[in-house]
């Protein structure tokens, strides 16, 4: 047994602590479940008042067990279940499953107690699934650790998908209609409240198992934000797919409102953008999870992103084209000699992609067979999606259609097919065994295809191995940000020593300082009021840009300070910082905020109405590096800016990864300090990425 779950989801034995004797009761269900399905390993119900239950010997306690088990499942009152985990940890048990509820999901004084029972298993070893959980079901093994109706009387239809939910009777729900399906869901655990084990563990133990190939979560909240992206990075470095469905929403940046950053970055965003970081799918509902389940389990991962649609309907072809533009798949045009081809086969038909086979396919299959096979030949396309209707299971083409497939499937093996048919579980089950997923609306089948599509990226992307220079390395002489608000020019000083590139810059105390030091810059400057407790510079009018002369700038550093006075009396004021004027470029708007699971959570957007009323923003979990930053900068939906509009120049796509990934770096050094670092603008040209402005807001309770 080598990863700590092995004894929770493969026990060799299992004690039932709470026995009964009636299949009606919590503490009997699961002993019935292990004799009708054949558990093989050792069954010892615990129980004082019997000498056997349903037809096995019975011990009084934990403790009287003629040998330390793997997995003791806990079916006793909340309030005897700390003294009879202490029990078990004593009899040298491995994991227990609570199912008692009355913990942390009641108040207070519930809380106190899974506290209590969270201790118990830290300070022996003994892992602790739940408490008020529905438990654990592996098929592959017989072990039903589970009093669920559900899924231990489900369809059996084993195979290599493992489901982890932190909801019991969702997951059951999740698990069922998985089953339907057709998805060969063999592996279940329900972690309920979390004591110990929590779904992020669960997922890690998938990523490692060899008897799982797709991984499906139910997830309401994660506690721990490394081991969640630990076990999701292992999924994926092990070509696993993760589909996940996870509710509820939160803000998280309330408190740090003068941090744009902080008040854009929600707790929805962030889950998003680990998803998104580990090539995790999101999904929005149960009919979509099983889906994607039931079409991963055939291992096509496509290559790429261009696809081509085939279909006996017109108007499903348009309706697929929606679909794939949506999904950001490529749907290009076929090449000119395959179009004459096919024009030459069906005249009335599309042959541009889509293609569109019309009524030839019901009466000249062999013209159907043809065109597939063409398109699979050319080599232009990652993946196919091929729209049938109802031919599959009519039975005046059924066994034609059934025999076009099967010689595209021989010809070729390792084609990433998806076909959209009408027709019943048996025929499509015909369809299954050569490998071709069947999804019965076509748009669905597109959607699916775009997702395997990004997984398939999101798997080759792992395998890449990144240069050494990917990550920038935290310089030696990085100073940390202090706890307390400081100046615009003290943030980018700090920033500057982590590499971002910040204007010729110096404060002034005094309007001849002001002066002489726009002297030395010799050029037109920028002055801005500095104050640790001004954050927003410009709603007070506390900026002033392209400033010549010596009067100029004389009179700027005086109107600035009034200013300042005027509309906050009670500021500290430092000085005014003289600034050079940066060529002018795409503005631009990097920064993280702290987020309490996950630490800092990076931001780029373009500036402007861009972030401020669009909110055009993509995230990443810091720290990344600039490969992962240039995947961050294309999902924006203003990305065409970067490559240069109205005969502006493209702007230095690898200047701008370099900086989100080294501010990604500064980020995580700070972690301990810093609530939100916000630059606006990051002014953005051919050449550079300056850091105009700087705002870095301290965690309130950074200093206690």
């Amino acid at each position: 047994m080598t990863h700590p779950l092995e004894p929770l989801i493969n026990p060799r034995s299992v004690a039932i602590i709470g026995a009964s004797s009636s299949v009606h009761r919590v503490g009997g269900r699961p002993l019935h479940y292990l004799i009708e399905n054949g558990f093989g390993g050792a069954i010892y119900p615990v129980n004082p008042t019997r000498d056997e239950v349903q037809g096995i010997k019975a011990y009084p306690s934990i403790n009287d067990l003629p040998e330390a088990v793997d997995c003791a499942i806990v079916a006793v009152p909340a309030v005897i279940v700390l003294d009879t985990l202490r029990d078990c940890v004593k009899a040298g048990v491995r994991c227990a499953v609570i199912f008692s509820s009355g913990f942390a999901e009641t108040g207070d004084a519930g809380a106190q107690m899974q506290a209590e029972l969270s201790a118990i298993g830290a300070e022996s070893g003994m892992r602790i699934l739940g408490p008020n959980c529905l438990g654990v079901l592996n098929l592959t093994r017989n072990w039903f650790g589970t009093f669920a109706n559900g899924p231990a009387e489900a369809i059996r239809a084993r195979g290599k998908t493992g489901i982890v939910s932190q909801s019991g009777a969702f997951g059951s729900h999740i698990f069922m209609a998985s089953q339907l399906r057709g998805v060969g869901a063999s592996l279940w655990v329900t972690t309920g409240n979390e004591a110990d084990i929590d779904v992020a563990e669960v997922i890690d133990f998938y990523a490692h198992s060899d008897d799982v190939k797709v991984i499906v979560a139910y997830v309401e909240s994660v506690q721990n934000g490394d081991r969640m992206r630990r076990a999701l990075a292992a999924a994926r470095a092990n070509g696993k797919p993760v589909i996940i469905m996870k509710v509820g929403s939160s803000d998280i940046g309330a408190k740090a409102a003068a941090s744009h950053t902080a008040s854009i970055v929600g707790q929805d965003a962030v889950y998003d953008a680990l998803f998104r970081q580990y090539g995790a799918h999101r999904a929005a509902t149960t009919t979509e999870v099983v889906d994607l389940a039931y079409a991963c389990q055939f291992g096509q991962f496509p290559a790429g992103r261009r696809v081509c649609l085939q279909t006996i309907s017109g108007g499903a072809g348009i309706q697929m084209a929606d679909v794939a533009e949506a999904e950001g798949l490529e749907v290009p045009p076929l090449s000119d000699d395959i179009q004459a081809e096919f024009k030459a086969l069906i005249p009335q038909g599309g042959v541009l992609n889509p293609v569109d086979f019309t009524g030839a396919a019901l009466n000249e299959p062999e013209k159907m067979a043809a065109i597939i096979d063409r398109t699979l030949s050319s080599g232009m396309f990652d993946a196919h999606v091929i729209y049938v209707s109802s031919l599959p299971g009519s039975p005046f083409t059924k066994d034609a259609c059934l025999g076009v497939f099967k010689k595209i499937r021989a010809a070729h093996p390792d084609a990433a097919i998806v076909l959209s048919m009408l027709a019943s579980d048996e025929v499509a089950a015909e369809y299954e065994a050569l490998g071709l997923p069947c999804l019965r609306d076509p748009a669905e089948a597109v959607h699916v295809t775009g997702v395997l599509s990004r997984f398939g990226a999101s798997f080759a992307q792992a395998q890449i191995d990144l240069p050494p220079d990917d990550m920038p390395a935290t310089p030696d002489d990085m100073p940390l940000a202090p706890v307390r608000a400081t100046t615009e020019i003290e943030a980018k000083q700090l920033l500057a020593k982590s590499g971002l590139r910040i204007p010729q810059e110096r404060l002034a105390e005094t309007a001849q300082e002001a002066v002489e030091f726009a002297g030395s810059i010799g050029s037109a400057v920028a002055l801005k009021i500095a104050s640790p407790d001004i954050a927003h510079k410009t709603e007070i009018g506390g900026v002033l840009l392209d400033v010549r002369g010596e009067d100029a700038v004389s009179a700027g550093y005086e109107t600035l300070i009034s200013r300042a006075k005027s509309a906050r009396p009670d500021a500290k004021i430092e000085g005014i910082t003289v600034s050079e004027m940066v060529p002018q470029g795409v503005e631009a708007v990097i920064g993280f905020a702290n987020d309490p699971v996950f630490g800092p959570v990076m931001m780029f957007g373009l500036g402007g109405i861009f972030v401020e009323v669009l909110q055009d923003v993509s995230f990443r979990l810091a720290p990344f590096g600039r490969s992962e930053a240039r995947r961050m900068i294309d999902e924006i939906r203003g990305r065409a800016v970067l490559d240069g509009v109205r005969g502006q120049p493209a702007i230095n796509i690898d200047l701008l990864a370099d900086a989100l990934s080294r501010l990604s770096v500064f980020a995580v050094k700070n972690a301990a300090t810093l609530e939100s670092v916000d630059i606006n603008p990051l002014i953005l040209t051919a050449d550079a990425a300056y850091a105009v402005d700087g705002l870095m807001v301290p965690l309130l309770n950074a200093a206690t």
